[in-house]
């Protein structure tokens, strides 16, 4: 059995990884700042409010125990493989996108990450 560890990513090595685990090239700028601005790219990144991960994925609704949305352990969002938090990444956006009409304002640090000229800084030397 192979243990994981988390990882503390670098920008464009994150930027690659997201568009290998199928998020949407145009939205990934918006991605990367959001993992900077919640977690500094870090995956073993929990918060006081219990939220987890690179994405800062809240126990309170998404993993569990005790929250179910998407059907992830909330440990499992702290290791170096992130397909899972993509994964729960796309089932928070789609509920949030379908109750608001914008599925990163699920995100408080959406806001500082809005701005394309300001996202986009956090991939412009990235080759993807």
């Amino acid at each position: 059995m192979q243990v994981c560890e988390g990882k503390i990513f670098k920008n464009c090595e994150l930027a690659h990884q997201l568009v290998k685990y199928g998020l949407p090239r145009d939205q990934i700028a918006t991605w990367v700042c959001i993992a900077f601005r919640e977690s500094t790219y870090n995956t073993e990144a929990i918060s006081y409010s219990h939220c987890y991960g690179l994405f800062q994925i809240c126990r309170e609704w998404w993993c569990s125990p005790p929250g179910k949305g998407c059907g992830v352990k909330c440990t499992q969002l702290l290791d170096d493989d992130i397909e899972d938090d993509v994964k729960c990444v796309k089932t928070v956006f789609e509920q949030t996108r379908r109750l608001t009409g914008d599925g990163f304002t699920a995100w408080e640090v959406y806001p500082m990450c809005k701005n394309a000229s300001s996202s986009l800084s956090y991939i412009k030397d990235c080759n993807f």
